[in-house]
């Protein structure tokens, strides 16, 4: 069983634990991190788990907050120690966007708006290193190797026969018109994004230019919902040296309107897959 253990999810858990424990003992953050003399942020991070946190840390917070019951105190430690061991993510090395893998890895659904390029999920080989090598030009070639294996292995969540991700993707127009390697790589991509579309819970559409101003103007986001209801829904915006993760009720809120309408203007299933295969006749 443990081998199975999401550390990513499990700091999660384990924060939002330890966050519910501070607020019934009536505490701010400030007042934790005074007791225990560290920094404010460390107790931020340690609750929104986005830090790896020690059976230690476990034990010192429990004595602050007064918990009694050993069993829940082992129970949190038990998380800890589950929390910092190494996901499959970690034999590749070092993975910027590890936090949004470990994520991925666990969500039972994910909705995806990508403005500029086909999602990482739905690239087939060719193109994602291709892509990967034009954004990051400075990378060598083993680095962008390493970056394939790594969104290649990660749509092995597509394809899982006991729990496949349901996954919805809207998809600007201007990903199928931007040519990423060369024609036979866009053509063979297109064909790619065509046959994911017909999996039963694999959803597609294409925002056409036609539609002009639409709310994902701002751009790129995605949304993953998990099957554990202590789990909460998660916006992830990714940048260029650090990515953005909301989990604030009205954030999650505002982007799920956001995407609802994006669904709405964008072409249905089934047009989308004539669209696609009128694009990929560009290629040709």
């Amino acid at each position: 069983m443990v081998a199975n253990v999401n550390p990513t999810v499990r700091r999660r858990r384990l924060g939002s634990e330890l966050r519910k424990l501070r607020e019934q003992k009536g505490m701010t953050a400030e007042e934790v991190a005074a007791r225990l003399l560290v920094s404010q942020s460390k107790i931020s991070r340690l609750e929104n788990g986005r830090r790896s946190i020690s059976q230690r840390d476990v034990r010192d917070l429990c004595g602050v907050y007064g918990v009694e019951d050993v069993r829940i105190v082992e129970s949190l430690m038990q998380m800890a120690k589950e929390s910092r061991q190494q996901g499959w993510w970690h034999a590749f090395g070092d993975i910027p966007y590890s936090v949004y893998i470990g994520l991925e890895t666990e969500a039972a659904s994910l909705r995806v708006f990508e403005p500029q390029v086909v999602p990482g999920l739905l690239q087939t080989p060719a193109y994602a290193a291709a892509m990967i090598a034009g954004n990051l030009p400075e990378a060598t070639t083993e680095q962008v190797e390493k970056r394939v294996s790594v969104r290649m292995r990660r749509q092995e969540r597509i394809t899982d026969p006991d729990a496949p991700l349901r996954m919805w993707a809207v998809i600007d127009e201007a990903a199928l018109c931007r040519r990423v390697g060369d024609n036979e790589v866009m053509r063979e991509q297109l064909a790619r994004l065509v046959d994911m579309s017909h999996l039963p819970h694999v959803t597609v559409q294409v925002l056409p230019f036609e539609v002009g101003a639409h709310p994902g103007l701002s751009g790129q986001f995605a949304v993953l919902e998990f099957t554990d209801t202590t789990d909460a829904t998660v916006v992830y915006l990714e940048g260029v040296n650090s990515d953005l993760y909301l989990e604030k009720d009205t954030d999650v809120q505002a982007y799920s309107v956001m995407y609802e309408h994006l669904r709405a203007q964008a072409l249905s299933a089934d047009r989308t897959r004539e669209f696609i295969e009128d694009a990929a006749a560009r290629y040709a």
